[in-house]
């Protein structure tokens, strides 16, 4: 599975591809879409280009895009929804489907809280996919962390034998293979990036203890 995920925005808006293969996860390419300009239409005009550039590079199978939820701020919500209206257009016309995640799922599903701070969304990115530093901008971060989310449910889903969101009836399956950002020993055993000193199960699960991505 190859997935697009972005984080919207009309001034800058993140996006990353990861694919999952025979347990393993990898970024392909990520970055962010920045915007300038007093008039929104040229401005959507260049994101939706520069999008179908992305989408031509790197074939991605499905969209995943943070969902835009109640901002206090009224100009901040208008932009980013007309942002995520541009997401949605590309990948139509590409034939690709479009999953949508709250801001809390995305938490939960990388950190394992829905209430983590952006910081340590961060951090578990980078360790997940092994990256050397953060990604900047923080929606860069935000744009992995939306395609670790959708690959984590569509392995869920995919375990109980429906689609990401399908709700029908859910025949049992083989439990799923190692989850993303896993990464193999010489012994065969998981190990999830390298950290220094420590380990990454060490720096889990002081970082992170619920994630959802903890060795057992």
């Amino acid at each position: 599975m190859r997935v697009l995920g972005v984080d919207p925005g009309l001034g800058r808006c993140g996006w990353a591809v990861i694919e999952q293969r025979e347990g393993h996860t990898e970024p392909l390419g990520y970055g962010a879409v920045t915007t300038r300009g007093d008039e929104v239409a040229p401005r959507l005009a260049e994101l939706a280009d520069r999008l179908r550039a992305v989408v031509a590079t790197h074939q991605p199978d499905s969209f995943a895009i943070e969902r835009l939820f109640v901002n206090a701020n009224v100009r901040t919500a208008m932009t980013v929804g007309q942002a995520s209206g541009v997401v949605l257009l590309v990948a139509a016309e590409h034939g690709l489907s479009v999953a949508a995640y709250t801001p809390s799922q995305v938490k939960r599903a990388v950190v394992g809280t829905g209430t983590a701070p952006k910081a340590q969304v961060g951090y578990m990115v980078r360790t997940l996919l092994g990256l050397e530093a953060i990604p900047k901008p923080a929606d860069t971060a935000d744009a992995l962390a939306v395609a670790l989310c959708h690959l984590h449910h569509a392995a869920s889903s995919a375990w109980a034998g429906a689609a990401p969101g399908d709700r029908g009836h859910r025949a049992p399956r083989d439990p799923p293979g190692p989850a993303p950002g896993d990464r193999r020993g010489r012994d065969g055993s998981p190990v999830r990036g390298a950290l220094a000193a420590s380990t990454a199960a060490d720096w889990l699960a002081r970082a992170a203890p619920t994630s959802p991505w903890r060795g057992t």
